[in-house]
């Protein structure tokens, strides 16, 4: 039952959840960071097996918020812990693959049991379900893993990680009785989004402000921007609104929520991270070649973020995204193209493509609703 203070109403973002969200900011630069300083395969790997449980921390929180009135004097209570424990989190990303692990793997375990506490009476009768898996499963190996070292924290991270992903899924059917509140839960995730496409801009600012402001670094500071809008314009012009209609008109509302926000936003937020760490070895060496790791960070990152509105289409009204899938296509063929000319014209290309399907869909998309 959704705890909300007032029936009638669509449940809005409380001023405790945007405060909440700024742990969160720090963690998102954190994972950015990690992926700056490794951008290999098995550094990409590790920045993603530790941003799935600060990642699933949110949403855990988020769906707590929607079920409840987080102004509540408790709730606002637990919003506070599970953000201090997402602090604690964020505090040891850095070094969380060293000496900071067991403050990663325990911080993570006390924010799923605090939200086991909260959402124990919403999920009565349910007991496989996220939180209590959490709570006794993920969040015990998280803490193990800190205990331990090299390759053995990194596979049972990497299990817990997979614990939490896969649990939703297995436990939908059950799920499918909680009554989630259906405008709350999009503008959440849009959150989210804005707050890693925030990083980005973070990462452009502070890279760049490092650095001598040559022609070439600042044409390409304003080519990395014009990207980052071009990202923003493809969600919040166009999709926002879609998820919202389709979570609103579900006759299962879990069967759009768990594939297209806590699924789908994943996929969305981590390829942003990846555009946005790659982004800063651009702004470093704008007229140098990029190293195919690079490359493969921005151009597969763009074609993830792209490729992924194929699949949230699709699971919300059966349709084919074929403009976005068409330009996510183009991103990966232009990629063993990316390291033959200089940086800063690779991501000139890159924010071409973006800022085409957007001109593309605002001219053939919109008059096609209008007509609607």
């Amino acid at each position: 039952m959704v705890d909300n203070p007032m029936p009638g109403q669509e449940k809005r973002v409380s001023w405790v959840e945007l405060f909440f969200d700024l742990v969160f900011v720090v963690a998102v630069t954190q994972v950015t960071g990690l992926l700056h300083a490794d951008h290999s395969w098995s550094g990409a790997a590790q920045a993603l097996v530790v941003f799935i449980p600060i990642y699933w921390a949110w949403v855990g929180m988020t769906m707590h918020a929607n079920l409840h009135d987080v102004d509540q004097t408790r709730t606002r209570l637990g919003v506070f812990t599970v953000g201090l424990c997402g602090l604690f989190m964020a505090m040891a990303l850095p070094d969380a693959y060293g000496s900071l692990g067991l403050l990663f793997g325990a911080s993570y375990w006390a924010a799923r049991l605090v939200l086991y506490a909260l959402m124990w009476r919403s999920y009565r009768g349910i007991g496989f379900n996220p939180f209590s898996t959490a709570a006794f499963v993920s969040g015990p190996l998280l803490a193990l893993g800190g205990l331990t070292h090299g390759t053995a924290r990194v596979a049972l991270w990497a299990l817990a990680a997979g614990v939490d992903l896969f649990v939703p899924f297995l436990a939908r059917r059950r799920m499918a009785r909680i009554a989630y509140e259906p405008s709350h839960l999009p503008e959440r995730f849009g959150l989210f989004l804005i707050i890693a496409l925030g990083e980005s801009v973070a990462e452009i600012g502070v890279v760049a402000g490092g650095q001598p402001a040559t022609p070439a670094r600042l044409a390409v500071v304003a080519m990395a921007f014009a990207l980052v809008c071009a990202l923003w314009w493809v969600y919040f012009v166009f999709a926002a609104d879609a998820i919202r209609h389709a979570v609103r008109t579900a006759e299962v509302a879990i069967e759009v929520i768990r594939p297209v926000l806590p699924y789908g936003h994943l996929a969305f937020i981590g390829s942003i991270i990846a555009i946005a760490a790659a982004t800063g070895e651009v702004i470093l060496h704008p007229l140098a070649h990029l190293h195919t790791d690079v490359a493969a960070l921005l151009f597969g990152g763009a074609a993830l973020y792209l490729a992924t509105f194929g699949y949230t289409r699709w699971r919300m009204f059966r349709t084919i995204a074929t403009s976005r899938l068409s330009a996510a296509v183009l991103c990966l063929a232009l990629l063993p193209l990316a390291g033959l000319a200089p940086a800063l014209a690779a991501m000139a290309t890159l924010a071409a493509v973006l800022v085409a399907l957007n001109v593309w869909e605002a001219r053939v998309v919109q008059p096609v609703r209008t007509a609607q």
